[in-house]
């Protein structure tokens, strides 16, 4: 092995690194989040759907602002459109092998219109090959729009308080939960970091690696929980995970983008 083959071969232990922590945080995370559910009294789906979401997509919000940064909007918006694909293709479509999956009234009512509303949203916003300031802002302003009502009706829908709930037993879904998350961001990052180091090694365009390793990277955490979800019987942590975060990846990544096509 010569010298310049190190860098590669780091990245294929970075790789696996995080593959493993994925396997381990997505174990981790699907416990503390139906934990969490229970000691709060709301349905699984809406910790799914925003905190799990959000948790999960971190790694595109920091492949976002860092490519943003870097001049580099290409990169983001590719990864953030291409894991919208990857977590609709590869993630379902993996969970449903395993079996279908039931999905609540008011999931399809609340969430899977905006899911499937927002890539048309960007679609007509990419016609004159620009996503400018004005756009990004209506695009947060949807965003909080979807939120605060997901998250009205959650305190609507709470169930009736079954009594004390220990200590003990509240902290520890929350060590779960949050352990588990930091494993999946963790995972999530060392995958981005490890594809796109292969990948420019191969002297890749910056829209087609956002778009395919680093979409695929950043999808692994939501992979993850979705398949060990529908392992343990959740189905709806799985089926919320991916919808929350591909309205995450549309309307609060992609506002961050600043995508400009001069080309």
């Amino acid at each position: 092995m010569t010298f310049s083959e190190v860098p590669l071969m780091n990245d294929y232990v970075l790789l696996l690194t995080g593959i493993a922590c994925a396997g381990f945080g997505g174990e981790l995370f699907v416990r503390g989040t139906v934990g969490i559910a229970s000691v709060l009294r709301i349905a699984p789906s809406v910790i799914a759907v925003t905190i799990a979401a959000f948790a999960t997509s971190s790694p595109e919000l920091s492949v976002a602002i860092n490519s943003g940064l870097a001049g580099k909007s290409q990169l983001s918006l590719g990864d953030a459109l291409g894991s919208n694909i990857v977590n609709i293709s590869l993630v379902l479509g993996f969970t449903l092998l395993i079996s279908g999956i039931p999905v609540s009234k008011e999931v399809l009512k609340r969430d899977a219109p905006v899911a499937i509303l927002v890539p048309l949203l960007i679609a007509i916003f990419l016609i004159d090959n620009i996503i400018d300031r004005l756009e990004g802002l209506f695009m947060l302003v949807f965003f909080g729009a979807w939120m605060a009502t997901t998250l009205k009706q959650a305190l609507k829908e709470r169930a009736p308080a079954g009594g004390r709930v220990r200590t003990v037993d509240r902290l520890v879904p929350l060590l779960q939960g949050v352990g588990g998350l930091i494993l999946l961001v963790v995972a999530g990052r060392l995958i981005v970091v490890s594809t796109a180091g292969i990948a420019r090694d191969f002297a890749i365009d910056d829209f087609i690696i956002g778009a395919t390793l680093v979409a695929f990277g950043t999808s692994v955490p939501e992979l993850a929980s979705t398949v060990l979800a529908k392992i343990k019987g959740h189905d709806e942590i799985g089926v919320g995970t991916v919808l929350g975060s591909n309205i995450f990846n549309s309307l609060f990544y992609c506002s961050h983008c600043g995508y400009h096509q001069t080309d």
